[in-house]
């Protein structure tokens, strides 16, 4: 099954970053690997008056036409809605599009989005007609608000960015998943290990976006084919339904000499 961003069908579920590689040749090699048609990007490389960064935007820019993706720019270093906005509309210059992955956050220590911050520059950023994927914690208040305010796709975290820690409350996160069934939800920050990933989309995650985990490995190329094997397996896992858990334990192997379609 495919992933539907903003009415665009993509064929992976997995997003990723173009940070922190050891070289761009890496980076490149590792995007390709994890079969991933969205790359993110942060804004605050890029300045159109000095149009500083544009090297590492056209090698992005090629990277994308070669998977038949898509960029997303991010708001990453922003502290206010002000300044979130103002950097949203300077990618549209830069970038081209109504894409966007927005950051706002409210906490040096563990980069935690701020809820009011978030929310402000959302409402004004839909209203500029942004298409917003907002950062944000496993809240689901917030995440109920941010898709009240008109996000299709909401982008909760796992656990604090670059952290590695995976899912630290599963409980939340299970609840947003019920609680919003017709959203978009993709796991964002703090996945550490493609079995982080793998739980996710079990949860029913409709995606995954994560940098670190891939481009702070030991091999990064490696590291993004498993993790694009292990969110096919986690949406299959999903699809096919997994069994209830039981309190007690019950035979697999037949009865003997009983067939085994007369088992109960």
């Amino acid at each position: 099954m495919s992933l539907t961003i903003y009415g665009e069908q993509l064929s992976s579920r997995l997003l990723i970053g173009s940070a922190l590689y050891p070289s761009p040749q890496v980076m490149k090699q590792a995007i390709l690997a994890s079969e991933s048609q969205v790359v993110t990007l942060s804004l605050k490389r890029q300045n159109p008056n000095e149009q500083a960064g544009q090297q590492i935007w056209q090698y992005l820019q090629e990277i994308v036409k070669q998977t038949k993706g898509y960029l997303l720019p991010n708001t990453a270093g922003c502290k206010t809605a002000k300044e979130a906005v103002t950097l949203a509309k300077m990618s549209r210059e830069i970038f081209q599009t109504d894409w966007l992955k927005l950051e706002v956050i409210g906490d040096d220590y563990n980069l935690q989005p701020d809820p009011i911050e978030l929310l402000n520059a959302t409402e004004q950023l839909i209203a500029e007609g942004f298409k917003v994927l907002p950062y944000c914690t496993d809240d689901l208040v917030l995440c109920q608000r941010l898709y009240d305010l008109g996000c299709q796709v909401i982008m909760p975290w796992a656990s604090p960015i670059g952290t590695g820690k995976g899912l630290m409350n599963p409980y939340n996160l299970e609840t947003i998943r019920l609680r919003l069934p017709e959203a978009t939800l993709i796991l964002d920050a703090g996945i550490g290990k493609p079995s982080d990933a793998c739980l996710a989309m079990e949860m029913g995650y409709d995606g995954v976006l994560l940098n670190s985990a891939v481009a702070l490995a030991d091999n990064p190329v490696m590291m993004a084919k498993a993790f694009a094997q292990a969110l096919k397996a986690g949406e299959q896992g999903y699809v096919a339904g997994v069994m209830e858990q039981r309190q007690t334990a019950h035979p697999s192997t037949p009865t003997l000499d009983t067939p085994f379609w007369h088992q109960n």
